[in-house]
């Protein structure tokens, strides 16, 4: 790549208009063969309606834009034979096993015999889905389907490929090998335009992109974005973090704070006088103050910092609003915890489930405490869903026992599903249903009715923050509104356990942060959450974390007990360092158990 080589994709005042509605808003950029640039921005910002209109899928409404020389507009048909897209629907064929839906592309990309099968073996190796190549996809995870989907994409090497979010769902591992997979496509000169949620994977292009009401805000390499940072972060440690959270969240004023996991963050613009006044704000709480550290600020620092004061404004509910607690008293959950009743809510022993040769969950075995956060880690296909799914009463063991609110999962699952909430990964809401009408579905089906229904309805329409949305469609939300709509949902019945499937999964930082002091609120008013994530920061917010991988436990503990576990130097790894690390020890244990019988031989 030169200074004078012709961009590979150019946007030139790129509009799109839906009734009165402006996606996308005199957008202008440059991708060069050769870069990676990585757009991010909240949900509903244009990034899906900007990559439909470059990949010739969408006409825009006023500007131009070009991909690899060739005109959207007037050349759609060679812009097509020069670029991949990879839209945020799957367009996976269920019926088909997934060495089929490879090669049906491979064939429609006009992928040469002698090529394909090297390709194939090498996409397949790299996404650890070598195994599952005969399985159809109709049948796979989530997570997996979006790997399938992500190498039918990759299937050819086009001079541009367009990926909207790729990684949504995809295990750590996984994104680690996808990455190196574009980087060999940017070293050969392709150009790669990627939308993501994943702040990590942001930082890993060479050129970065803030997108916000359809207007590029700003674009550029790295530093230069962080260096639009406003003011410093000042980080503390403290076992008990969510409290110190709480008191400055409420008290503190010209500084911004937010929890993750035992450490909270403050962006302030006067560090010294931030740091003098919580500090004494933490003494009257009755909470002494721990060491506060100068930190360099991370780029969902400078995402929320952007974006955060509009979306704090439109996201100010709170569950715990007096105003919106449960009219009809406290809830279960927190009457058991104010009574001091202690003990296991969720017990699992030697759990197992086949499907015809395959051993999907390997008896594992573990409990879950009353009023905690327990995260359930693995990689795609690594059991996690199917273990919820048993746990909640919609799958049946095929052996092993387990107790879900006292009540056996195998004889009494209709008793579970009216004790438990459950969330799964496509948020469990019925599109063409309004926001009002999913509400009263969900509350018929916990048996709600008359003046409570109505009660639950209002409170749950403020609590996601939805008012005035009560007859919008739910197709036309975007994912924080869908998420925070399903967790409604899932609670109207004041459940004391909730269960809840990736449920941050492509959703944006601001959003996803509202989500989890959301959940820090209920587990402290007793409710216990069992969460899968791939974020794997989040997996630092909870107080213990699982690690499944093909169906068995290989490691339990605190996040902070996980790390100290697999240190190396002397700090302590990232949560994905330890999660890589221990995937890859489970992988030298078994191969090396599969050579112990050839050298007895």
């Amino acid at each position: 790549m030169t200074a004078t080589s012709p961009p590979a994709i150019e946007a030139r005042n790129l509009t799109r208009v839906f009734g009165d509605n402006t996606a996308v808003d005199h957008l202008s950029l440059a991708v060069q063969k050769g870069e990676i640039f990585g757009i991010v921005g909240p949900d509903g910002a244009g990034k899906t309606t900007t990559l439909r209109m470059l990949a010739g899928i969408l006409e825009p409404t006023s500007g131009s834009a070009a991909v690899d020389g060739f005109d959207t507009r007037t050349q759609a048909f060679a812009v097509k034979e020069h670029l991949a897209y990879m839209s945020q629907r799957f367009g996976l064929y269920p019926d088909l096993t997934i060495l089929e839906n490879l090669l049906f592309y491979a064939d429609l990309y006009g992928v040469p015999p002698k090529e394909r099968n090297e390709r194939i073996d090498t996409l397949l190796g790299a996404t650890q889905m070598r195994p599952f190549r005969q399985r159809r996809a109709g049948t796979l995870s989530g997570g997996m389907k979006q790997k399938l989907q992500l190498i039918c994409a990759l299937i050819h090497t086009p001079a541009v490929l367009l990926l909207d979010e790729p990684t949504n769902g995809v295990d750590p591992v996984s994104r680690r090998d996808f990455w190196r997979i574009l980087y060999d496509i940017a070293k050969q000169g392709g150009a790669i335009l990627v939308t993501t949620a994943y702040m990590d994977e942001a930082e890993r292009c060479d050129r970065i992109g803030l997108l916000d009401r359809g207007r590029l805000l700003a674009a550029g390499t790295l530093s230069r974005i962080k260096n639009l940072m406003e003011g410093e972060v000042l980080t503390l440690q403290s076992p008990v973090a969510r409290k110190i959270h709480q008191v400055l969240n409420d008290r503190l004023e010209g500084a911004s704070a937010n929890v993750f996991g035992d450490r909270v963050h403050m962006v302030c613009t006067d560090p010294e006088a931030a740091e003098a006044a919580a500090r004494t704000l933490l003494r009257e709480a009755g909470l002494e103050p721990p060491e506060f550290q100068k930190a360099a600020p991370s780029l969902e620092d400078v995402f929320v910092s952007m974006m955060g004061d509009r979306q704090t404004q439109e996201n100010k509910t709170s569950i715990e609003d007096p105003d919106l607690l449960p009219p009809d008293g406290e809830s279960p959950a927190l009457t058991e915890k104010k009574s001091g009743s202690r003990g296991p809510a969720v017990t699992v022993d030697d759990l197992t489930r086949v499907f015809g040769n395959f051993r999907a969950v390997d008896r594992i075995s573990f409990s879950v405490q009353k009023g905690e956060i327990f995260g359930f880690l693995g990689p795609n296909g690594a059991g996690k869903s199917t273990t919820i799914r048993m746990l909640c009463g919609l799958l049946s063991p095929s052996s092993g026992r387990g107790r879900v609110a006292g009540f056996d999962i195998g004889t009494q699952p209709e008793k579970i599903k009216q004790h438990i909430g459950y969330m799964s990964q496509k948020f469990s809401l019925y599109e063409d249903l309004t926001v009002g009408e999913n509400i009263r579905f969900y509350g018929g089906i916990y048996g709600l009715a008359g003046k409570q229904m109505a009660r639950r309805r209002d409170w749950a329409v403020a609590m996601a923050g939805l008012a005035g949305h009560e007859n919008s469609l739910t197709a036309v939300l975007s994912a924080g509104w869908k998420q925070r709509l399903a967790l409604a949902c899932a609670i109207l019945h004041e459940p004391p356990i909730l269960f809840l499937d990736e449920p941050t999964s492509g959703v944006d930082p601001v959003s996803r942060r509202r989500f989890w002091d959301m959940i820090y609120q209920m587990a402290d008013q007793g409710v216990t959450v069992f969460v899968t994530t791939h974020y794997m920061e989040e997996a630092e917010y909870c107080d213990r974390i699982a690690l499944i991988y093909r169906g068995k436990m290989i490691a339990m503990g605190t996040p902070v007990a996980l790390k100290t576990r697999s240190m190396t130097g002397q700090t302590l790894p990232s949560m994905e360092e330890v999660f890589i690390s221990l995937i890859e020890a489970d992988d030298r244990k078994q191969q090396d158990a599969r050579r112990k019988p050839e050298a007895v031989s």
